[in-house]
C-alpha cells in the first residue's frame, strides 16, 4: 500500500505507475498503452472515451484501475429508454419528515464507467455534462459535490450505428481522450485463453490476487505534483502551433480547440511526470497528442474519401510543425 505521504515528486509517480501496471498484469494482458493513458488521464483529473468493439476488456480495465486506487466504482449501462434522472438521482418526499431529499443516482461515484454511452438519447448524455466539467450536479437549484477523484471512462462501439445516438461535440470536448481499444494479436489472445482456462473470473478481481495499491486520496495529492512540472516556452508554442496548424488544415472542417491545446498540455506533464522527469520533451507531446485530438477534428467528405482519419492527420500535423530543440 502506498500513502498518500509517499507522494512527493514526478520519480514517485513513476515508481507508482510501475506498481499499478504490475499489479494490473494480473488480469489485463496486452493493453499497456490504453492503461497508460488511462493512468494519464486520472492523475490530471480527465476523462477518457474508449472505442472499441465489444470484448476488447474495456469494461475490465475500468474496474481494474478503481480496484487499484480503492476508488468507489459504478456502471450504467446506457440504453435508448435512459433518463437523466437514472444518471443523477431525484427529489423524493419523505412523509415523516415532511420535506423532500435527494435519492443520489449512480453519478455520486469515483469512477464512473459510461458503457455504450452513445445509446442513451443527447438529452440523457448532457446529464453528464456538468459533472465532468465542474465535478459537481445541480438538482432543484442546489449544487451537490462529487467525490474526487471524479472520473468518467465512456465506452462506445465503432461499428455497430444502428439504435445508436452520435454524441455531440460539446459532449466529445468533454473528454480528454479518445483510446482506440482494438483486437488483441495472437500471442496475447492465446494467452487470455489460457487464464480463462485456468479458472481466471473478470468478476472477482480479488480471488485473482489484485491488490489496492493506492488510496483514492493520493491521487488528488499525485496532482500537485504534476502541476510542478517544467514546460519551457518552446513546448508551449510547440502544443500551440500543433492546434492553430490543425485549424488551417485543408483535409479538416474543424481543427483543434484552445481547450485541446490544453489537454495536450497537461496530459504532457502527467506523461512525463510518469516516465520519472520532471520536465516536458516534444516526445511527451507527440505521444499524448493522437489520443487527444482525434475525437476533436472533422474530417472533409473528401479526407475520408482519400482514406484518412484523424490520426493520419496529426501525424501530418507533426510533419509540418518544427519539433523545438
Amino acid at each position: 500500500m502506498i500513502d498518500k505521504e509517499t507522494i512527493m515528486e514526478p520519480g514517485d509517480l513513476q515508481k507508482i505507475y510501475q506498481n499499478l501496471r504490475q499489479e494490473a498484469d494480473k488480469v489485463l494482458v496486452g493493453l499497456e498503452e490504453p492503461f497508460e493513458m488511462l493512468v494519464v488521464a486520472l492523475f490530471i483529473g480527465g476523462h477518457v472515451l474508449l472505442e472499441g468493439v465489444p470484448g476488447t476488456a474495456k469494461t475490465l480495465m475500468a474496474k481494474t484501475l478503481a480496484h487499484l486506487i480503492q476508488a468507489q466504482f459504478t456502471r450504467i449501462q446506457f440504453t435508448p429508454d435512459l433518463m437523466p434522472s437514472d444518471i443523477l438521482g431525484t427529489s423524493v418526499f419523505d412523509m415523516n419528515a415532511g420535506q423532500f431529499y435527494l435519492k443520489k443516482g449512480p453519478i455520486f461515484s469515483q469512477i464512473l464507467l459510461a458503457d455504450e454511452i452513445n445509446r442513451a438519447p443527447a438529452k440523457t448524455q448532457s446529464a453528464l455534462l456538468e459533472a465532468m466539467e465542474e465535478r459537481q450536479i445541480n438538482l432543484e437549484g442546489e449544487a451537490y459535490p462529487l467525490e474526487p477523484p471524479f472520473m468518467v471512462i465512456a465506452t462506445q462501439n465503432p461499428i455497430e450505428y444502428e439504435g445508436t445516438y452520435p454524441l455531440p461535440e460539446a459532449q466529445l470536448d468533454r473528454f480528454l481522450f479518445k483510446v482506440l481499444v482494438p483486437y488483441s494479436p495472437l500471442p496475447v489472445e492465446v494467452e487470455v485463453l489460457r487464464r480463462f482456462h485456468q479458472g481466471f473470473d473478470p468478476h472477482r478481481l480479488a480471488e485473482a490476487g489484485l491488490r489496492a495499491l493506492l488510496p483514492a486520496s493520493a491521487v488528488v495529492a499525485a496532482r500537485e505534483v504534476i502541476n510542478q512540472v517544467i514546460v519551457e516556452d518552446g513546448i508551449l508554442e510547440y502544443i500551440a502551433r500543433l492546434a492553430e496548424t490543425s485549424r488551417r488544415s485543408p483535409d479538416l472542417v474543424l481543427g483543434a480547440s484552445t481547450r485541446a491545446a490544453t489537454g495536450v498540455l497537461l496530459a504532457s506533464k502527467s506523461y512525463a511526470a510518469l516516465q520519472g522527469r520532471n520536465y516536458v520533451v516534444p516526445d511527451d507531446v507527440k505521444m499524448v497528442t493522437p489520443a487527444v485530438f482525434r475525437h476533436r477534428l472533422l474530417l472533409k467528405p473528401e479526407a475520408e474519401i482519400e482514406g484518412l482519419d484523424a490520426d493520419a492527420i496529426v501525424q501530418r500535423l507533426f510533419a509540418q510543425v518544427e519539433v523545438p530543440r
